[in-house]
């Protein structure tokens, strides 16, 4: 009979579910491996009592230990800096209040002021000051802190004897405010030893100072020497002034002599050269004869033009011209004859008063020093002076503030009745009940990373590296009974029966490099993971879709596929691959019109061996001609050599693995197992998925099995 569902294998490589098998699994994008949030929350579902437990013995341990745990009671205070008139003179201690309060806080947190306070304590009476068992003082804790904008400090004593806060902490107060005054006279007390020895010792250099002036005026009169310094430097401030403009003089009369020169040199005579350096009216006769000269060479230079040089007028213009210049150069000399006798008798001026500018700077600056002198021992006096008076009032101040208490820190509140408080037990509590959960928590993510079973899709695309060719969910029956009944025509498991229509759908229109395989054998790792269910199932559903289907019990030692078909096991396959008996002999028919059966067998002989021989070969030969697909049962890789020996014979392998109970590690190895053998895996089918798990998203969708 023809299989009806046979179709054409698409050209494009088929998927199932999403994945295309014959893509190895690195290529899908796939969750990162490491921990995953659904693997835990998986572990927890299925190990929700052990966080409840440690929770619980957490709670135990929480009360154990508040219940051998001391109770505490807490004593309150406080200070507050108040407001007191202060003197302006005498109040020396001035501090930052914001740092003064700071201050006194860690002073009181300070084991000096514990000290003083349990020697307070012991002077009162035995029992103020309780003791341990080990003979010392009892544990207190004491804590101090600022009320929030404000200047009062508020201190708190916590112990397990109540008498013994409130006692301690009224100690405590009162000894920190006795230390603050025996500081504040330690304080002053070195200050006003230090201001004495500075008042002692200004009054020396005041009094050393005085008696150096007083010698001082004794030689000198100040008020005569004052006014011949002041006649003294004006009369020197007149001669410098006169020496300047003697000097400027000087250097005009040179410039009019270098001017003189060029001119004689030149044959000229400008205007500028018979000046004289003081300032003389140029003479009228040289004007007369420089104009007349220019004239006479205009004159001559217009007749130039019209008559020869031989012409009687241009040779009498010449000789007028020769006398002109003549008596010019007379009068050149002249006027440089009369600027170097001016040079001469103002460079002796110039020497007369520098003489006297010598002669006077040292008396002005005798003058000069002997004041300074005076005055530099007026100033120091006055410094000494200032400052002595200054730390006289000074020493005076220290002297009454010492006197006088400033103390602006005092008790707001005295320690008040001590209460139970259960902070401590509450803080044990919570951290009792964190531990416990977290312990919990703990442990179930340690069981969730250390499980190295199949939980999931995921874990598969993860671990083993083999694409999922179906997912086959688990029946709620069968998870008591241990056993599942096999798909009928109608069956009402909607979900079951589809997982196994999908798998048959991806074997029919997988893609295949030659032909669609159609012997295929199915195998696990271990016993128990559902092969022969999957199996038997499988052959079913292909049955069911008008396919001629013969399903073999491969596994020879304790194959149980007849029990669940209702058939018989023997004869079977061992004897037929010990050629004893004909294949027509074993076939069996089944209920289901399409679906035949060949059980296990017996014989003596090694299942390994009747698989090595060349009837193994030739019976599939036989059988590919009568049946439109083989479907064989062997046994676990693990569980014989069979598996391995059989599967590189057929057309491809199913591996099929169990939901919560496969091991990836032992999975892993079956698969390298079956790939040594150059065995083609088809694929793997996930077997006992979890059809709860929000990971499993196939076949939940009832209404649409119902009509």
């Amino acid at each position: 009979m023809k299989d009806s569902l046979e179709v054409i294998p698409p050209q494009q490589p088929g998927s199932m579910m999403g994945y295309d098998s014959s893509i190895p699994v690195e290529s899908y994008n796939l969750p990162p491996s490491g921990f995953r949030m659904d693997k835990f929350l998986s572990a927890l579902r299925r190990l929700w009592w052990v966080p409840l437990l440690t929770v619980i013995l957490g709670a135990g341990a929480g009360v154990g230990i508040i219940l051998v745990t001391q109770p505490t009671y807490v004593s309150t205070a406080a200070l507050w800096e108040t407001e007191k008139f202060r003197l302006p003179d005498s109040a020396l201690f001035t501090e930052d209040v914001q740092t003064a309060l700071g201050t006194h806080v860690e002073l009181l947190k300070s084991g000096k002021m514990s000290e003083l306070a349990y020697a307070r304590l012991k002077t009162m009476g035995a029992n103020a000051a309780p003791l341990d068992n080990d003979g010392k003082p009892v544990k207190l804790k004491m804590n101090a802190g600022l009320s929030p904008k404000s200047s009062v400090i508020v201190v708190d004593i916590t112990s397990p004897d109540p008498d013994y806060s409130q006692n301690y902490l009224n100690a405590l107060l009162d000894e920190f405010l006795v230390y603050r005054k025996g500081v504040r006279k330690s304080v002053s007390g070195e200050t006003l030893s230090s201001i004495s020895e500075q008042v002692f010792r200004l009054e020396r250099e005041l009094k050393s100072n005085q008696d150096a002036l007083t010698a001082f005026q004794r030689t000198n009169n100040l008020a005569v020497l004052q006014e011949e310094s002041t006649a003294m430097g004006s009369y020197l401030t007149k001669l410098k002034l006169q020496i300047s403009d003697l000097k400027l003089e000087d250097e005009l009369l040179e410039a009019s002599v270098m001017d003189q020169e060029a001119a004689r040199k030149s044959n000229t005579l400008t205007l500028a050269s018979m000046e004289s350096s003081s300032g003389r009216e140029v003479n009228i006769s040289q004007l007369t004869a420089m104009k007349d000269l220019q004239l006479l060479k205009l004159e001559r230079d217009r007749l130039a033009r019209k008559m020869r040089p031989t012409h009687p007028k241009i040779v009498k213009l010449n000789n007028d011209i020769d006398r002109a210049q003549k008596m010019i150069d007379v009068f050149r000399a002249q006027t440089l004859e009369q600027l170097t006798t001016s040079r001469q008798s103002l460079q002796k001026k110039i020497a007369s008063v520098q003489a006297s500018i010598k002669e006077w700077e040292p008396k002005v600056g005798e003058a000069t020093a002997r004041i300074a002198e005076a005055d530099h021992l007026k100033i120091g006096i006055a410094r000494a002076q200032s400052l002595y008076d200054r730390f006289v009032g000074l020493l005076q101040n220290v002297d009454i503030s010492r006197n006088i208490d400033q103390e602006t820190l005092s008790i707001l509140e005295t320690a008040s009745p001590a209460e139970r408080v259960y902070k401590k037990e509450i803080i044990t509590g919570t951290m009792a009940l964190m531990v416990g959960l977290a312990l919990g928590f703990g442990l179930v993510f340690l069981s969730a990373t250390r499980d190295d079973k199949l939980n999931s899709s995921t874990d598969i695309f993860q671990q083993l590296n083999t694409a999922i060719l179906g997912q086959i969910p688990e029946v709620a029956k069968a998870r008591k009974e241990k056993t599942v009944a096999l798909i009928a025509p109608n069956d009402q498991r909607h979900s079951y029966a589809e997982a196994y229509r999908s798998l048959r759908s991806a074997l029919l229109f997988q893609a295949f490099e030659v032909e669609r395989p159609k012997v295929i054998l199915i195998t696990s790792a271990i016993p128990e993971e559902g092969k022969s269910t999957v199996a038997a199932n499988l052959a079913t559903t292909m049955a069911l879709g008008g396919s001629r289907v013969l399903l073999i019990d491969a596994d020879l030692r304790k194959g149980k596929l007849h029990a669940f078909i209702q058939a018989q096991a023997d004869p079977g396959l061992a004897q037929l691959l010990a050629k004893k008996v004909v294949a027509d002999r074993v076939i069996q028919t089944t209920s289901l019109p399409n679906l035949s059966f060949i059980g296990r067998g017996s014989e003596g002989l090694n299942p390994s061996d009747l698989f090595l021989s060349d009837a193994t070969p030739q019976l599939f030969a036989h059988l590919r001609t009568k049946f439109d697909h083989i479907i064989i049962d062997t046994c676990p890789v693990f569980a014989a050599d069979d598996a391995t020996t059989l599967a590189p014979l057929v057309d491809g392998t199913l591996f099929v693995v169990r939901g919560k109970q496969t091991e990836a590690a032992m999975a892993r190895e079956a698969l390298e197992l079956l790939h040594q053998r150059q065995v083609k895996i088809l694929g793997i089918v996930f077997n006992g998925v979890d059809a709860s798990a929000r990971s499993n998203h196939y076949y939940r969708y009832p209404q649409y099995y119902t009509s």
